[in-house]
C-alpha cells in the first residue's frame, strides 16, 4: 500500500513540475509577444507623427495660396453680394406622381373591379389565414 502512495506522490510531483514549467514558458512567450506588439505600436506612433508633420507642411497657408492662385484663377473671393435672401429663392415645385400621370394619359387611371369576386367575401381574403391576438 505504501508503494502505491509513493508512486502516486512521485507522479503528482512530476505532473506539477511539468505544469509549472509549461506555465513558465507560456509566460515567457506571452511576454515576448507583448514586447513585440509594444514595439509595433511605437513604430506606428512614429509614423503617425511623421504623417502629421508632412500634413502640416503641405497645408501651409502660403503654399495653399500659391496653389490656389495657379490652379484656380477664376475663383473670386466671397463677398456679401453672393448671399441671397429667403424671399429670392424660387418656390418648390409641387410633388408630381409621374407614373399616375402616365396612367391617366393612357386612360388606365380609373379603379378596376377585382376579377373572381362573387358574393360578399373576395376569394383572396377567404384563403388568407387569420391572425389572432394572444389573450392576456
Amino acid at each position: 500500500m505504501i508503494k502505491i502512495l509513493h508512486v502516486a506522490a512521485i507522479a503528482g510531483l512530476i505532473g506539477s513540475a511539468v505544469w509549472a514549467y509549461s506555465i513558465k514558458y507560456e509566460t515567457i512567450r506571452q511576454t515576448e509577444e507583448l514586447a513585440r506588439l509594444e514595439r509595433a505600436i511605437e513604430r506606428e506612433r512614429e509614423m503617425i507623427a511623421v504623417l502629421r508633420a508632412e500634413w502640416a507642411f503641405l497645408n501651409r497657408p502660403d503654399r495653399v495660396e500659391t496653389l490656389a492662385d495657379a490652379h484656380l484663377p477664376e475663383v473670386v473671393p466671397f463677398s456679401v453680394e453672393h448671399l441671397a435672401r429667403f424671399e429670392d429663392l424660387p418656390d418648390r415645385p409641387p410633388d408630381a406622381d409621374e407614373i399616375g400621370a402616365k396612367l391617366q394619359a393612357l386612360g388606365l387611371g380609373a379603379p378596376t373591379a377585382t376579377p373572381g369576386t362573387t358574393g360578399s367575401v373576395p376569394r383572396a381574403t377567404a384563403t388568407t389565414p387569420t391572425t389572432r391576438t394572444p389573450a392576456r
